[in-house]
């Protein structure tokens, strides 16, 4: 089992704990709103780091965008699995011929 998979499975054994114990409980307690908003912070912050080059600080901001996106998924009942199989789907396909079928 990979560390994101390992991690999705976390994130998933703590919905529902008590949120003062867990941070992943407490985001998820607060609503799916409050999750998205939390993966954008981190999603920023990466972008931040990316364009200034700091290479550390964008593997610790990768890892944090990561997390959020996981607990955000579950805040939605969307599992890794179901985001896996998404890519396989798209595998071998273009991405300029995948964008075109969405926006098409």
């Amino acid at each position: 089992m990979s560390a994101l998979a390992r991690l999705a499975a976390t994130v998933e054994a703590r919905r529902g704990t008590d949120p003062d114990t867990s941070w992943t409980a407490r985001l998820l307690a607060k609503g799916p709103d409050k999750c998205a908003e939390k993966f954008g912070e981190e999603a920023v912050e990466a972008v931040i780091e990316a364009v200034k080059g700091d290479r550390a600080r964008l593997t610790a901001e990768a890892a944090d965008v990561l997390y959020h996106l996981l607990v955000m998924l579950a805040a939605r009942d969307v599992t890794l699995a179901e985001v896996e199989a998404e890519l396989a789907r798209r595998e071998g396909t273009s991405g300029l011929e995948e964008k075109a079928a969405r926006d098409g």
